[in-house]
């Protein structure tokens, strides 16, 4: 069985060269990566907070991984919301099914409130 064999791709990130594997087809999506991890680091950088280049890789890193954890939150609930049937707009008022204590109506108004807490929040940033 024949192997497809990965290429070097000589990147630069804040300034400095690096020899990355790349496999086979994958050269934009690997320089869309060291795109996004430049632009975090030299934006920490340039805060001018922090100095040292291995601080500033964790600091991206978390950066980086904050976001995307956001994303899969952000996709998940809008999947999971997709997937469910909207309530009419009255079955929310205390005049139907049992009003606001109905486990019903609650999890949906959490439901929504946690929606519009990450729609409100997704500029959070650790840094």
């Amino acid at each position: 069985m024949n192997k497809p064999t990965t290429k070097q791709i000589e990147v630069q990130i804040m300034g400095q060269s690096y020899l990355l594997a790349c496999p086979p087809g994958g050269e934009t999506a690997l320089l869309d990566a060291v795109g996004k991890v430049d632009s975090a680091m030299c934006r920490i950088r340039d805060a001018g907070k922090v100095k040292a280049r291995d601080r500033i890789a964790v600091l991206a890193s978390l950066n980086l991984a904050f976001e995307l954890s956001q994303r899969e939150s952000e996709l998940l609930a809008q999947t999971s919301f997709a997937n469910s049937e909207p309530a009419p707009l009255g079955d929310l008022g205390t005049h139907s099914h049992g009003g606001e204590n109905d486990p019903a109506n609650r999890g949906r108004a959490e439901d929504l409130l946690r929606r519009l807490d990450q729609a409100l929040g997704s500029d959070g940033q650790l840094i």
